[in-house]
């Protein structure tokens, strides 16, 4: 099987330039409580894969911290890609990839969890990834139930449970740059015309105009 990023993908974030202007970077005790439960926060030179890293909006953050991180960010979107090496982040390492397909699809796992993880990886691309469908849970959902122990006694990769917070935080934004940052959207940036008229709930885009 050959991935490759879904059309919606690929043509909703294809102004990288302008995704990378007015999207939201993120606060920095986020970042700091998201290390701190990584257990790498404090800690030099520790090595970090940022999957899916964009145009490096968290992955700049994570470079400029003291610790000095050696960041692989991983981004299948040749034109997010190139945002993010044009940052020049000397600790950083740019790579093409995804999240699941950085060996062959006849890679065999060493262990019999890694062979579960795959299985499921697999079976859930439907070439239209998207993180709201939480379909990323099941991997940390099934490690537990393929197991005849204790979360414990099994010593998965990932422990249970994983640990959610939530941060509210205010982005004021001057009336100019709002619709850029609207149309940084993937699902709306594919839009044009009439069809983003509609999706708009105007009647046309003339109407959009006046």
């Amino acid at each position: 099987m050959v991935l490759q990023l879904s059309s919606q993908a690929s043509h909703g974030f294809r102004n990288a330039s302008s995704y990378d202007t007015h999207r939201p970077s993120y606060p920095l005790e986020v970042v700091d409580d998201l290390l701190a439960h990584l257990q790498v926060k404090d800690v030099p030179n520790a090595r970090i894969v940022d999957l899916g890293a964009g145009t490096g909006k968290f992955t700049e953050l994570l470079a400029a911290r003291g610790e000095k991180y050696h960041v692989v960010a991983v981004e299948p979107h040749e034109e997010m890609r190139k945002a993010l090496s044009a940052k020049g982040l000397s600790t950083v390492d740019v790579l093409d990839g995804y999240a699941n397909n950085n060996a062959p699809e006849s890679w065999e796992p060493t262990t019999k969890w890694e062979a579960t993880m795959k299985e499921i990886m697999w079976s859930y691309h439907d070439q239209r990834p998207r993180f709201r469908h939480d379909l990323w849970r099941n991997v940390f959902d099934k490690q537990v139930s393929i197991t005849p122990f204790t979360i414990q006694a099994a010593d998965p990769l990932f422990s249970l449970p994983l640990g959610e917070d939530s941060t509210k935080f205010i982005d004021w934004l001057h009336p100019d740059v709002i619709w850029g940052r609207f149309r940084s959207l993937s699902q709306i940036s594919i839009l044009e015309g009439d069809e983003l008229a509609v999706g708009l709930g105007l009647d046309s885009a003339e109407q959009f105009i006046d």
